[in-house]
């Protein structure tokens, strides 16, 4: 992986913005030579009306292939440093899409946003095919909402999409950055669908008009806590915000400051590693239990999913984790080496075994270049691959070598998927 760093310029934004300051800092901007940027006029630090300390902007990709931006953002509250780092999602070649971080410790009345650090990583994802439709439907309306359509421009149903964008003010030139609050379960190819993104109701400032509208297919937000003296992992989605999350010491109970600015109801979704795959969650909001439903996704990743009361906050606490840290798991879920042997043996079809590979390619575990998309019907495999993938299962080889060979062999056209 190719990793290169750049580093937006320094500056202090607060709620008041000193135009004649500002637009000396713009000019010293070296955006010519920068390939990955947040433009400075679409990067700002304000609180919001619930007096959150709120960080907003937007990353630009000008290369020709996909990145995954890292972004460390510090804010000097008191004389004392605080950061975060946000592992932002693929932004496609020649694309940009908007980010927003809180920071409810920030206690200064003048906290002064430091010089943001963006690093990123080369990747192979393509971008959605999903578009905006810029039409007389894409409307901003009187209380500051907009509404619009979107079009499934593909071959195959995306699932989950969200939509961004940069919401613009009269006196600010950025006011936030804002998302569809009521999810978009899926979109099938050639299917178009309505979309509305709300402002968050704690920016006090009227709407003017909204930007940099970009489509993703995923918007979790990673968070790395101590755990029983190591780093522990997780992810979650939400329209509601989580923040200084930390683990009991004796590493069972997870609690995590959250809230909900919305007059809507949300959801949350927490992913977390398993331990022992034994675990028994339980979920309460200010001490008060929440219904949740507690699964297993496809990749043993523990899920906890819950519904957010709108215009809601509170310590949200995640108890049932066990002692200690997650074992190294593999990339490859079980059941498609349960199906490699059944199909070495077989006691299931070419296509049985094939719907399985074809799940690594949708969870982009391995990837292809400008792969051709073909039916069911016309997937191929050759039956001598029943050596190979007989090793695999026998563990005479490592899954990243099986992986290796199934992306080479698609990719050469010997498997047809």
């Amino acid at each position: 992986m190719d990793l290169k760093i750049s580093l937006i310029p320094s500056k202090s934004i607060h709620t008041k913005i000193i135009l004649l300051g500002f637009f000396f800092l713009v000019s010293l901007i070296p955006q010519a030579s920068a390939d990955v940027y947040v433009p400075l006029q679409e990067y700002l630090g304000y609180f919001d009306a619930h007096g959150v300390y709120t960080v907003v902007g937007n990353v630009k990709n000008q290369n020709d292939f996909a990145v995954i931006p890292i972004l460390t953002i510090s804010v000097i509250d008191d004389g004392k440093k605080v950061s975060q780092t946000l592992h932002h999602v693929p932004i496609p070649a020649m694309t940009d899409i908007p980010f927003k971080l809180k920071f409810p410790e920030i206690q200064a009345e003048e906290p002064t946003l430091l010089n943001a650090e963006l690093k990123y990583v080369k990747t192979e994802k393509n971008s959605i095919p999903i578009q905006i439709i810029y039409d007389k439907s894409l409307i901003t309306h009187d209380d500051g909402h907009v509404t619009g359509r979107i079009e499934n421009t593909g071959t195959q149903t995306v699932y989950n999409p969200k939509i961004f964008a940069i919401v613009h003010g009269y006196e600010t030139f950025i006011l936030d950055v804002a998302q569809n609050i009521e999810p978009i379960k899926k979109i099938e190819p050639g299917e178009i669908l309505n979309f509305t993104i709300y402002p968050d109701p704690s920016v006090s400032e009227p709407v003017r008009f909204y930007s940099c509208f970009a489509p993703v297919d995923t918007t979790v937000i990673p968070i790395s806590v101590k755990k029983n003296d190591g780093d522990f992992d997780f992810r979650y989605d939400s329209g509601a915000w989580y923040s200084a999350a930390k683990f009991s010491d004796d590493g069972t109970i997870l609690t995590m400051r959250g809230y909900n600015s919305y007059p809507l109801d949300t959801y949350a979704n927490f992913e977390f590693p398993p331990i022992s795959g034994q675990e028994k969650f339980d979920v309460t909001i200010n001490d008060e239990p929440v219904e949740f439903i507690q699964s297993v996704d496809e990749m043993g990743q523990w899920h906890v999913a819950f519904n957010v009361k709108p215009q809601s906050q509170g310590i949200l606490k995640i108890t049932g984790f066990e002692k200690g840290l997650p074992p190294n798991l593999s990339k490859i879920p079980q059941f498609i080496k349960t199906n490699a042997q059944w199909w070495t043996t077989d006691q299931i079809s070419d296509s049985e075994f094939l719907e399985g590979i074809d799940f690594l390619f949708e969870k982009q575990i391995i990837f292809v270049p400008q792969q051709e998309i073909v039916s069911e019907s016309k997937w191929t495999i050759p039956q001598w691959m029943k050596i190979p993938v007989s090793w695999w299962y026998e563990e005479k080889i490592s899954d990243d070598e099986f992986l290796n060979m199934i992306e080479n062999l698609v990719k050469r056209n010997i498997i047809v998927i």
